[in-house]
């Protein structure tokens, strides 16, 4: 059957980013602290912020269920204030802490010659992890990209992160295919190629170190090898 779909995880795979939580350097929502009322020295900020999101990291591990950043921002702002956060005071530090989170994420020049290129031939859609279901269609947006999905499946919006099946599911309901229709695409062994695999999709790694064990045939140095091991594959 020939593959309709492409499905791509997004962070690590049509952009790079760093996933740290303090190197990105957070002194604007630093001083949101302060004005809301907190008191802690900034390096105290940062590793308090750090060991909250741990914390709701472990949760997650034991099922896969996802957390929000509104979730991990009340918990947090319950520890470091002199008050019960309120609702606005947890979106304003959640927006706020994203921005500075965004400056290290870098788009990949060249990615919209490739998704043109890809959507020539295929119907597209991103299902990535995610704590805000705004962010990726956000990045796609600046990106100029957006309209070139199919849909934007987010795992704080299902409930489930990859590689809960329940999150696969979801993204293959919303497209109206079968597992075999689709291909997924992606950097991170478990969430982005046994997951897809475990459910019936043709999954392809970027593994430029060979450090998974996966096929040759499947395995990628970067997103922009993926139209020729496409064509390949369909010989």
């Amino acid at each position: 059957m020939r593959r309709t779909h492409i499905l791509f995880d997004f962070f690590g795979t049509l952009v790079e980013y760093s996933p740290s939580r303090t190197e990105q350097g957070y002194r604007s929502t630093y001083a949101l602290l302060r004005r809301l009322g907190a008191s802690l020295p900034y390096e105290e900020f940062l590793d308090g912020w750090s060991r909250t999101s741990a914390e709701f990291d472990r949760l997650s591990d034991l099922d896969d269920h996802e957390f929000s950043m509104a979730e991990a921002g009340t918990a947090f702002l319950g520890r470091v204030l002199p008050h019960e956060p309120a609702p606005a005071e947890v979106e304003e530090f959640v927006t706020l802490y994203v921005a500075e989170w965004n400056t290290g994420v870098h788009y990949l020049p060249g990615l919209s010659g490739l998704v043109e290129e890809l959507s020539a031939g295929h119907r597209l859609a991103v299902v990535s992890n995610t704590h805000l279901a705004t962010l990726v269609p956000g990045h796609l947006a600046a990106m100029g990209l957006l309209e070139s999905f199919d849909a934007v499946i987010t795992s704080v919006e299902v409930g489930w992160r990859k590689p809960h099946p329940e999150i696969y599911a979801t993204a293959l309901d919303v497209l109206g295919i079968e597992a075999s229709s689709a291909v997924f695409v992606g950097d991170t062994y478990g969430p982005d190629f046994a997951g897809p695999e475990r459910c019936g999709m043709a999954a392809y790694l970027i593994d430029p170190h060979r450090r998974a064990a996966v096929p040759e045939e499947r395995r990628l140095g970067s997103v922009f090898d993926l139209p020729d091991r496409l064509l390949t594959s369909a010989h």
